[in-house]
């Protein structure tokens, strides 16, 4: 199976795609991780990548695109993955249809006030990208991950000041992908504001397994 996760940042796609991929026995594929791969390989396209954020820019959307064009032609992804985080704008998604065609798109609906609360209060392991919470999901030790032993830390753009202005660029860019692939019938909407135990049982019922 070949599905999309989009919705806001916070509203649990990142851990949700961790279970699924578990559920559905497929990779989770997100940018941050091709990014990082194309880097250490030392590839053509990640020297360009490692250039650009080594500048402070962000990578642009003919590099993005070209890499998760090559990291959907991998053999370990033949038989599924779940992308969180690509795609992001419409073209993004123009792109994607031409070399791979997806099965479903799932949508988390939030409002954004829970995504607020959610945020302020994620912590992220530094060394697997884990995601914990200081309410909803504790570390069993303050600060330690509890599945690798690494450093849990408060990321910058989880702050209050950071998280509104993250809302406001979702909306601007990426929330139009909801209608482009609702007309086309490809949009599953899920409630993301559950925790994520629930918001397992709503996504398996909703994509039939």
């Amino acid at each position: 199976m070949k599905l999309i996760f989009l919705g806001p940042p916070g509203a649990g796609k990142g851990t949700l795609a961790v279970r699924a991929s578990e559920i559905l026995n497929v990779l989770q594929i997100s940018t941050g991780s091709i990014f990082r791969a194309a880097v250490t390989a030392e590839s053509p396209l990640g020297l360009k990548v490692k250039a650009i954020m080594d500048a402070g820019k962000l990578v642009d959307d003919e590099t993005t695109i070209a890499l998760v064009k090559e990291r959907l032609a991998m053999d370990d992804v033949q038989k599924g993955y779940i992308l969180d985080g690509f795609p992001r704008t419409i073209p993004q998604a123009q792109a994607l249809a031409e070399f791979s065609a997806v099965d479903k798109v799932v949508n988390f609906d939030i409002p954004d006030a829970n995504v607020i609360e959610r945020l302020s209060g994620r912590r992220v392991c530094r060394k697997c990208g884990y995601n914990f919470h200081v309410i909803f999901n504790k570390t069993s030790k303050e600060g330690i991950c509890d599945r690798c032993g690494g450093e849990v830390y408060i990321r910058d753009d989880d702050k209050p000041e950071a998280i509104k202005k993250r809302l406001e660029v979702y909306r601007e860019q990426t929330a139009p992908l909801i209608e482009y692939y609702r007309k086309k019938g490809l949009l599953l909407d899920i409630d993301a504001r559950p925790l994520i135990d629930e918001m397992e049982v709503i996504f398996k019922k909703a994509i039939g397994v």
